[in-house]
């Protein structure tokens, strides 16, 4: 998987300590609405692979990072305190690794992954808004399927993933280009673990936990309302 470099996001969080420029300050009752294109890449680890109830004793798999639309809203409680519901969705595939990297691709999976934080704003009437936030994630997977392409594959086979609820961390920049519009930089991490189990595939029954933690990074545009 491709790996980002989050130093710009932190370059410019680092503005913070800078001077002040001022525009009109974030209120209480206040709506950001932002529009981002992300890439989530998974932090993955795998545990081992049960075949037909046997521990295998080995890794087995590896998931890929995807970029797509995100939508965000978020309401200020007051001028520093808001709350951010983040919308989109991913699709990503689960290839086999170590002892499952023959197989090749093992699962492809769409991802709902709504996640809710509580954020702090530093600087809410200036420039160069920086904020950090703590939530919840609750992620759901549908529309599993074994590849056809897949050593697994196998007529009436089936996967799925069970749905995950963890932590997420958030850090993120915005930058008034006046009153109402800005530019937004965005980093989160989410705490994502699932378990895949398999039916009716060439290996029988099958099951595999996986910790996905994806690092996701943001740019995109905004507007208050």
């Amino acid at each position: 998987m491709k790996k980002y470099s989050s130093a710009p996001l932190f370059m410019l969080l680092a503005g913070f300590l800078g001077p002040v420029s001022y525009v009109q300050a974030y209120e209480a009752g206040d709506w950001l609405i932002r529009g981002r294109v992300i890439n989530v890449n998974p932090n993955d680890s795998s545990g081992t692979v049960s075949v037909n109830g046997v521990d295998q004793g080995t890794e087995g798999v590896s998931v890929d990072s995807d970029t797509v639309p995100e939508l965000d809203i978020t309401y200020m409680m007051t001028p520093n305190w808001g709350i951010e519901l983040i919308l989109g969705y991913s699709e990503h595939t689960v290839d086999g690794s170590q002892s499952w990297d023959f197989l090749g691709p093992v699962a492809e999976t769409k991802v709902l992954p709504p996640t809710l934080t509580l954020q702090y704003h530093f600087r809410p009437n200036a420039k160069l808004k920086p904020y950090v936030g703590m939530g919840v994630n609750y992620t759901y997977f549908f529309d599993e399927k074994v590849p056809n392409s897949s050593g697994l594959s196998n007529p009436g086979d089936s996967v799925k993933l069970k749905s995950s609820w963890g932590l997420a961390f958030q850090a993120g920049v915005d930058y008034a280009l006046d009153d109402d519009w800005f530019l937004n930089l965005d980093l989160k991490y989410i705490d994502i673990d699932t378990t895949a189990t398999y039916r009716n595939t060439a290996a029988g029954s099958v099951s595999v936990s996986t910790d996905i933690d994806p690092v996701i990074f943001g740019i995109g545009i905004g507007r208050r309302f």
